[in-house]
């Protein structure tokens, strides 16, 4: 090993710092930390054990995703119908086909109804289709803890769908909770984006005090039925929660047939599934920002949906099927044969993290780093990960309250009972794998102090 680095003492000092650490009585910790110049090993703690990663599997499939699809690579959905227009009606059916776009917002719905407007079309006496068939029916990832999946960072897939704002929380919506300004009465409760989707039950009371956890936040499994019990205190913020919805390609419909009522214009039929006939006419074509955009916020803010999104895209791109089990096909393929890692070694069920069952080593994921440092594609690759101390969420991230003063530009993980955090500093790659804790929000102190062992005493001299 190099003698330009102070390895003895690292050593010391981390295996003194590890040993008095009483949050990680019981636990493992996984190290690996190399050399960001030449990918020389320079020190490995169960390196080659398999830990969960939590959200670093995000640096897998970014890669993967960059390495298939391609910096430029965007996502589409298309407005179709059959029949004929006369005089303003559509005698026949309009079509939504999604493929995959996890980035479409209310405003692009809204621009849909234009183009339908501008199509002639005031009336539809016929159905509205949804047509998601660019991807499997499978809606959650094989793992997914079912009191995870009525959250956001649980929320299903579809290849049509519909994100509240900017951050991409695809099939979600946003609830505002704000307290009643009388003792004793229900808080107010608003929905974004604007939707009868969901049936909201307000069962809470506003309370001269009570603690976040008072307020109970449940959607009814296999229903949007969202009920809202327990207390909040009178002096509280309004309080936000995101929610997924259940079936989020009828939650798209849903709400492009109340955009086009409200641009008047009439539907005859029902909302429901179908396919893009041969014989229908397009009408339009919605692009979504290049994937080198989309992995800001999938990396920054570890947005699960896009994740799971993107490994049934590269499905469907390599083997015309849009399935985790092609698309995770697909990335073992290519972090083999492109990135060099030994997947063998590796059980990967899903391409955000969520699940438990995954495990990768720490010197798989140091290696990965040091490996897509030769891509045309890394200067992409590293700014999408969040950059420590830096305040705006698109640019610090998970990161932003974390390690001022350093120039760390690092994946976070989390999940129960693990914590995690892989990435560059100081010329510099590690991966830091803590698993089996009793409380993994101790995690990033103990991150954050052994990122500082190396600044101290991994530089070369």
């Amino acid at each position: 090993m190099s003698t330009k680095y102070q390895l003895d003492t690292f050593k010391s000092k981390l295996t003194n710092y590890l040993e008095r650490e009483n949050a990680l009585k019981g636990s493992w910790v996984g190290l690996s930390i190399r050399s960001a110049g030449t990918g020389e090993l320079l020190y490995s703690q169960l390196g080659d054990h398999r830990f969960k990663p939590a959200s670093n599997m995000k640096l897998l499939t970014a890669a993967t995703a960059l390495s298939v699809l391609g910096e430029t690579y965007t996502f589409s959905t298309e407005i179709w119908y059959d029949g004929t227009i006369e005089q303003g009606t559509l005698h026949g059916s309009l079509y939504i086909k999604g493929k995959g776009d996890p980035t479409l917002l209310p405003e692009d719905y809204d621009q849909f109804v234009k183009q339908i407007k501008k199509a002639g079309i005031n009336k539809i006496t016929g159905n509205i289709f949804a047509d998601d068939s660019w991807y499997d029916a499978v809606r959650l990832s094989a793992d997914m803890i079912w009191s995870d999946e009525q959250w956001y960072y649980g929320s299903q897939v579809s290849a049509l769908t519909l994100a509240p704002n900017g951050d991409y929380d695809t099939g979600t919506v946003i609830l505002t909770i704000t307290p009643n300004k009388r003792l004793g009465e229900k808080p107010s409760i608003s929905v974004y984006p604007k939707t009868d989707y969901v049936q909201i039950f307000n069962e809470a009371v506003t309370l001269q005090e009570a603690e976040e956890e008072d307020l109970i936040i449940d959607r009814k499994h296999g229903k949007n039925d969202i009920t809202i019990s327990g207390h909040i205190g009178i002096h509280d913020e309004p309080r936000k929660e995101w929610l997924a919805v259940w079936e989020p390609t009828l939650y798209a419909i849903a709400y492009l047939k109340a955009a086009l009522n409200e641009k008047g214009v009439k539907l005859d039929g029902i909302l429901t599934r179908g396919t893009v006939g041969q014989t229908a006419k397009k009408i339009y074509t919605h692009h979504a920002i290049p994937l080198a955009e989309i992995i800001v916020p999938f990396m920054k803010l570890s947005n699960n949906g896009i994740g799971e999104i993107l490994v049934k895209e590269m499905g469907k791109y390599v083997h015309n099927e849009g399935s985790w089990e092609k698309g995770l096909q697909v990335l073992q393929y290519t972090l083999q044969k492109e990135f060099g890692l030994d997947i063998r070694n590796l059980q990967i069920r899903d391409g955000s993290g969520i699940s438990h069952i995954n495990l990768i080593p720490p010197n798989e994921i140091t290696n990965l780093l040091y490996r897509v440092k030769e891509k045309k594609w890394f200067s992409t690759f590293l700014q999408s990960l969040p950059i420590s101390g830096e305040e705006n969420r698109l640019v610090g991230g998970t990161l932003r309250n974390r390690l001022q003063g350093f120039h760390v530009q690092a994946k976070t993980g989390t999940i129960y009972g693990v914590s995690t955090l892989a990435g560059y500093v100081d010329e510099i790659i590690f991966s830091i794998m803590l698993n089996h804790m009793l409380d993994e929000e101790e995690g990033p102190l103990i991150e954050d102090h052994i990122i500082k062992l190396i600044t101290t005493y991994l530089k070369r001299q």
